[in-house]
């Protein structure tokens, strides 16, 4: 019996110096699962905050591209409407510039019918003059014709005419020709 109660108590103390060492290899194991996962945590929460952090710079410049984005589509409409206002009006412009064209062309064309009118005239006064030069040339040449025969008979007509020189006018009469 002694030895039994000392081979219990034996056992006993092995089975307690067996379970402290389970209890002190748990506690560390335990302890350092407890450790890397509060390290596993620690990291996560800082992968979560600089995700976090990442979102709301994400979310940031989705906000200033919409804005951005919102303003270029309204200068773009802007500058549409523009563009259409400018068609329009350089359109309004050619035709004005058209109309102007077409009124100028018709001017010179009346232009150069009233030029080529007046040509014609011209041409017609200037057969007329010449016309003219010519009797007047025919006149002279009789006038002179006369003057020679009046000279070589001046001896003869100085004592009919008082006058020392004789002086003839010209009286035109009426002149009609067709050219």
């Amino acid at each position: 019996r002694p030895d039994l109660a000392a081979a219990l108590r034996d056992l006993r103390a092995q089975y307690e110096a067996l379970a402290a060492r389970n209890l002190q290899a748990a506690e560390d194991w335990y302890r350092a699962r407890c450790a890397r996962l509060h390290e596993r945590a620690a990291r996560s929460q800082e992968a979560v905050r600089a995700s976090r952090r990442e979102a709301g710079e994400c979310r940031r410049q989705l906000q200033a591209r919409l804005a951005e984005m919102e303003s270029l589509r309204g200068a773009h409409q802007s500058l549409e409407r523009q563009l259409q206002e400018l068609e329009e009006r350089h359109s309004a412009e050619a035709a004005g510039l058209q109309d102007t064209i077409g009124q100028l062309e018709d001017d010179l064309r009346n232009t150069k019918n009233e030029m080529a009118q007046h040509l014609r005239e011209y041409q017609e006064l200037l057969n007329v003059k010449m016309a003219l030069d010519i009797e007047i040339a025919a006149y002279r040449k009789l006038l002179e014709g006369e003057e020679t025969l009046f000279s070589t008979g001046s001896s003869g007509l100085s004592a009919l005419n008082p006058l020392p020189n004789p002086t003839y006018s010209f009286q035109p009469r009426g002149f009609s020709s067709s050219l």
